[in-house]
């Protein structure tokens, strides 16, 4: 099997021990960020004429990113703000309307790898070292520490008075979102190499959906942490350690009364989230967000290239390859468009409908390593390097149009 860089720069052994991973973590990276792998070279950018304005609303660099770490810190934006993070211990509040700062708190012996994630009032970090910090929403004041058993690489979360915390080893935190004391624990034994990531959880009315670098989906109780249902999404096959890797490094999406997930090496599935059976499945590997509208289901798969899927179905609908081997983004809706970033920073807007290009614009001279977010018809693109900006496309405006 060949590897590809974008693949290998997604790619760690995974290190199940308890306390802090983070000095081996940046050896690692470092050394995948030298490999030179070109047997897929990036594709070139094709030239078209953009056929809709986006407007850009502000945009600023906050803080120091993420270095020079495959981590994911994404904006999560929570009421009428926007909360960021970078690696230096920052958390950031904004207006979301404005960019403008309304605080801004460092941890300066924290090294945040995950986050950063809100609910309860509470903004959360993770942190290489295995600690949690939760900082009132408002006023940034932090209100508590506490340690969990290794890494965290997602944005732990809160509801009903638990914070919701994955960690690297494969276990799931449910803490009290107001001491900061463990509830419970749920644990998975992870696989001998896994991608360098793990799927952030998800909260929807007091059940947790997570997935697990087995390729297992979970629906949990969140007060007691008790498993509602579990199923397969990937079966591990080949013989070597690397081609049995099915992770679900994707944040489940869920819409009604279904899970939408990707895995890596295995599927796009769509989930009951009243029992866990599936409802469909495609053969679609991405180790990436997915996004979902009314019709339709939209995923990056491992090789760059983006799909518009039937939302009832699984079928294909469009294939957009001309991102091929990019290191793309999972995508994002705002209004009538799907976007995704790259690793030379460029942000590209497709049409939900056809996959068509319609726009292409540089966010940053920086790779963007995570998918965009919205807050209504605007959305939220931020790079590697801390470069945080609005967008919001002129069709959308209920407003004059910008002068010229």
């Amino acid at each position: 099997m060949s590897i590809s860089r974008s693949f290998a720069a997604a790619c760690l052994f995974s290190l199940p021990s308890c306390g802090t991973v983070d000095n081996t973590v940046d050896a690692l990276t470092s050394l995948v960020l030298r490999e030179k792998d070109n047997s897929v070279p990036p594709a070139e950018l094709i030239e078209f004429e953009p056929t809709v304005e986006i407007e850009k609303v502000w945009s600023n660099r906050y803080g120091k990113g993420v270095d020079e770490l495959f981590i994911s810190l994404i904006p999560a934006p929570y009421n009428s703000r926007v909360f960021t993070a970078d690696r230096d211990g920052r958390m950031i509040a904004l207006n979301a309307e404005t960019g403008e700062e309304i605080w801004t708190e460092r941890s300066k012996k924290l090294r945040i790898s995950g986050g950063p994630g809100t609910g309860d009032g509470l903004v959360f970090a993770g942190t290489s070292d295995a600690d949690v910090i939760a900082r009132d929403a408002e006023t940034g004041e932090q209100k508590w520490i506490a340690r969990v058993s290794s890494e965290i690489l997602t944005p732990p979360r809160a509801a009903a008075g638990t914070a919701v915390v994955r960690t690297g080893d494969g276990k799931l935190f449910g803490l009290d979102s107001g001491t900061g004391k463990q509830k419970w624990v749920y644990d998975r034994t992870i696989p001998i190499l896994t991608l360098r990531g793990t799927g952030a959880p998800v909260i929807h009315d007091n059940i947790v959906i997570s997935g697990f670098d087995n390729g297992r989906l979970v629906a949990l109780d969140l007060a007691t942490g008790k498993q509602d249902w579990e199923t397969r999404l990937a079966v591990p096959t080949g013989r070597s350690d690397l081609e049995r890797m099915v992770d679900i490094d994707a944040e489940p999406t869920i819409v009604g009364d279904t899970v939408y997930i990707s895995s890596f090496q295995a599927s796009v599935a769509a989930v009951s989230i009243i029992n866990g059976q599936l409802e469909w499945t495609r053969e679609i590997s991405s180790y990436s967000n997915l996004a979902v509208d009314e019709s339709r289901v939209y995923v990056t798969d491992e090789k760059g290239n983006v799909w518009g899927l039937e939302r009832d179905s699984g079928a294909s609908v469009w294939k957009q390859e001309a991102l091929r081997a990019r290191q793309v983004t999972g995508p994002a809706i705002v209004g009538n468009y799907v976007v995704v970033g790259d690793f030379e920073g460029y942000l590209h807007w497709m049409h939900r409908e056809t996959g068509n290009f319609v726009h292409r614009m540089r966010l940053d001279d920086n790779r963007i390593l995570v998918p965009c977010r919205t807050i209504g018809d605007i959305l939220l693109a931020f790079s590697s390097s801390g470069v945080l900006a609005a967008y919001q496309p002129t069709d959308l405006k209920t407003g004059p149009d910008p002068e010229s």
